[in-house]
């Protein structure tokens, strides 16, 4: 699984991969490369079988501090057709992390500004340490959080929202948390114990099990209780039931024994 990335890295431990955004000295700002490689890093991982979680981190004290300031710099001078093929390079990006078939976690210290507050928005979990701070600034700049929206909205609803898109305040880890953008705050010296942990509880369940239960998610949330979703969900918990996966998972329960997906 050779590639070659210049502004991250990809660290694996076990079956834990984790992309570390490695611009540090401009606090993991992005740019086009750097998003650009962060969606190839996702796609690589995605497809291989050896890595069962992806957690995404940035070297240095700061996680990202959102838009590299030369990129905003050429983006100003850009045309409409321009800065609309250079929003679907980031909206295509944010997708192919929210959309792993696998779980990923932020990792998250320091600064994440604008589209680092999306970043976190865009993973299904997030840690964040007690020194965190985080923003959607973009009103300050006379433009929207447009691309992140759908993210940072699935995890703080459109009540936060209308406040932090609008206000460009920033708050810290504990507001987040009560926000639902993150799930976990923990001293910085912590954080990557805290993370580990996570990690390993993930890595321990039926990966197939997993992209299925993040595929349910996306069926039922915010539909009707109705019939329609009730023979939907007995449908996919049929369906599962008959998987390989599922009839080893429950025999090796029985039998006291490791299922096939830990061997």
């Amino acid at each position: 699984m050779a590639h070659s990335f210049e502004t991250l890295e990809i660290e694996h431990s076990g079956r834990v991969a984790t992309i570390w955004m490695n611009r540090p000295a401009v606090f993991n700002a992005f740019d086009e490369q750097l998003i650009d490689e962060i969606h190839a890093a996702c796609r690589l991982l995605d497809a291989d079988p050896g890595v069962r979680v992806v957690v995404l981190g940035g070297r240095g004290r700061h996680f990202s501090a959102g838009a590299d300031l030369n990129w905003m710099r050429r983006a100003a001078g850009f045309g409409e057709a321009e800065n609309l093929a250079d929003a679907r390079r980031f909206a295509g990006m944010l997708r192919a992390l929210s959309g792993m078939g696998k779980p990923t976690i932020a990792r998250v210290q320091g600064a994440a500004l604008g589209g680092g507050t999306g970043l976190t928005a865009a993973c299904d979990m997030a840690i964040a340490a007690d020194d965190a701070q985080f923003s959607t600034s973009e009103v300050k700049f006379g433009i929207i959080p447009a691309v992140i929206s759908p993210f940072v909205l699935r995890a703080v609803g459109p009540r936060n929202a209308l406040r932090i898109f609008q206000s460009a305040e920033r708050f810290d880890a504990a507001r987040a948390l009560a926000m639902g953008l993150v799930g976990e705050v923990v001293p910085a010296a912590g954080l990557d114990a805290a993370v580990a942990r996570l990690a390993e509880q993930l890595a321990s369940c039926a990966p197939d099990a997993q992209k299925a239960a993040k595929d349910l998610i996306a069926a039922v949330n915010g539909r009707p209780i109705d019939d329609a979703v009730s023979e939907e969900t007995a449908q996919r918990i049929a369906r599962r039931r008959a998987t390989d996966e599922a009839r080893d998972g429950i025999a090796a329960f029985l039998d006291k024994r490791p299922p096939a997906w830990l061997a």
